[in-house]
């Protein structure tokens, strides 16, 4: 059974839990196998929707890619080591968390699910995971934190161009109760996304994802009249105000000054870049490539961490997102050096089926999946783990910047 300090949950107990259940007559409502819930949130929801969550850029390329990289890596099991006893706690961006995984910043969940990111949060919170609270989500941060009670939580931006409306989001965030900021660098425009241009659907232009800006008295500022009276006129400023692609690096002081907790840059794909947050003074990065919904063609984000591991050093916290489906997907991106990994469409799927027990269910499946594979492979904690626990699977050839 799992125990030791920062970790009170046997995540395995899940499977017990299920099979007693089972004697009942009652399996799970949902599928264990969390690669099977995309196929069923297609057909639960509209063709929009669909193009919304599970959708990607171009031709789906960089969104297999993260899937097949996952692919080139094999964990290597050892034997005859004492596994009772585990811990799968982690020091994160200066917190102590009971596990290695938070959920994404996953935008206007209102689409999905009605209670959209009030359930998300509320799971997150009864699991004891951080969530992350989307700028683009389609509920106020404030009713989100509040849902969460005392849970964990984190704050994604979305950089707008207006000073005065990012200086109250970040005021704002902190008065949530959020203690990191992960601010997001590959969305400064909008990438070519078929399933949504073919369906002419964009949450946004029905005031879905906007709840954050609709509600923030600098955006409010900027309004002829209030949203209720002309939603269109509020909607143009949203867009007009939305993502600048002139920001540089040194546009990262202006954060530093506003926001005095944990910096994390979102996005990150070349050592080089990862270098440059080091020498301005970040304190984490996530290796993304937003799960394929940005550029086409890209690198697979599991490739490219062990170089950008080794060019942060000890420096700074990287985390890791982008094709996470499984327990040995965790596994695998802490052995490769991520500190943590975040988790998006899996839970959002379990969101759109199921209401909030579909996003615990999720959570419990992963990380039961995760202790599982940990302790099979002989191991008892994320700290014991490392390139020596994987090999890359044969034909696979060398990760790239490899030596």
């Amino acid at each position: 059974m799992s125990g030791g300090a920062g970790q009170g949950i046997d995540w395995t107990a899940y499977q017990h839990e299920i099979f007693r259940d089972g004697l009942a007559g009652a399996p799970p409502r949902l599928p264990t196998d969390l690669n099977r819930l995309e196929d069923l949130t297609a057909r639960r929801l509209g063709a929009g929707p669909v193009g919304t969550v599970v959708g990607a850029a171009g031709d789906g390329r960089t969104a297999r890619a993260n899937r097949e990289a996952f692919d080139q890596w094999r964990i290597v099991p050892r034997m005859l080591r004492d596994v009772r006893v585990r811990d799968l706690s982690v020091e994160v961006l200066g917190r102590r968390l009971p596990v290695p995984v938070a959920l994404a910043p996953v935008g206007a969940l209102a689409v999905v699910h009605p209670e959209a990111e009030r359930a998300a949060a509320r799971a997150a919170a009864a699991q004891g995971v951080p969530f992350v609270l989307s700028s683009s989500s389609s509920t106020p941060m404030e009713e989100v934190a509040e849902a969460m009670g005392d849970g964990e939580r984190w704050f994604q931006l979305y950089w707008a161009k207006d000073r005065e409306v990012t200086k109250s989001f970040l005021a704002r965030a902190r008065a949530c109760g959020c203690t990191a900021l992960l601010v997001t660098l590959d969305t400064w425009l909008l990438g070519w996304r078929p399933a949504d241009l073919d369906q002419a659907y964009m949450p946004f232009l029905h005031g879905v994802g906007t709840a954050n800006y609709f509600t923030d008295p600098a955006f409010l500022a900027g309004l002829a009249r209030p949203v209720e009276e002309d939603p269109q006129a509020a909607v143009t400023h949203f867009f007009r105000m939305s993502g600048d692609p002139g920001k540089t690096w040194e546009d990262l002081a202006f954060l530093r000054e506003h926001w005095n907790g944990p910096l994390v840059l979102k996005g990150i794909q070349h050592p080089d870049d990862a270098r440059r947050a080091v020498d301005t003074g970040m304190d984490g990065l996530v290796v993304s490539n937003h799960g394929g919904r940005q550029v086409n063609g890209a690198v697979g984000s599991l490739d490219v961490l062990p170089a950008i591991v080794e060019a942060a050093g000890a420096r700074l916290d990287v985390l890791f997102d982008s094709g996470v489906r499984t327990g040995d997907d965790v596994l695998k991106a802490l052995a490769l050096g991520a500190r943590a990994v975040l988790l998006g469409r899996p839970y959002v799927y379990g969101l759109a089926l199921d209401g909030r027990p579909g996003v615990e269910h999720v959570i419990r499946t992963l990380l039961a999946e995760f202790e599982l594979t940990l302790a099979l492979s002989g191991f008892t904690s994320p700290g014991e783990l490392g390139p020596h626990c994987l090999l890359r699977a044969p034909g696979a050839g060398p990760a790239p910047w490899s030596r």
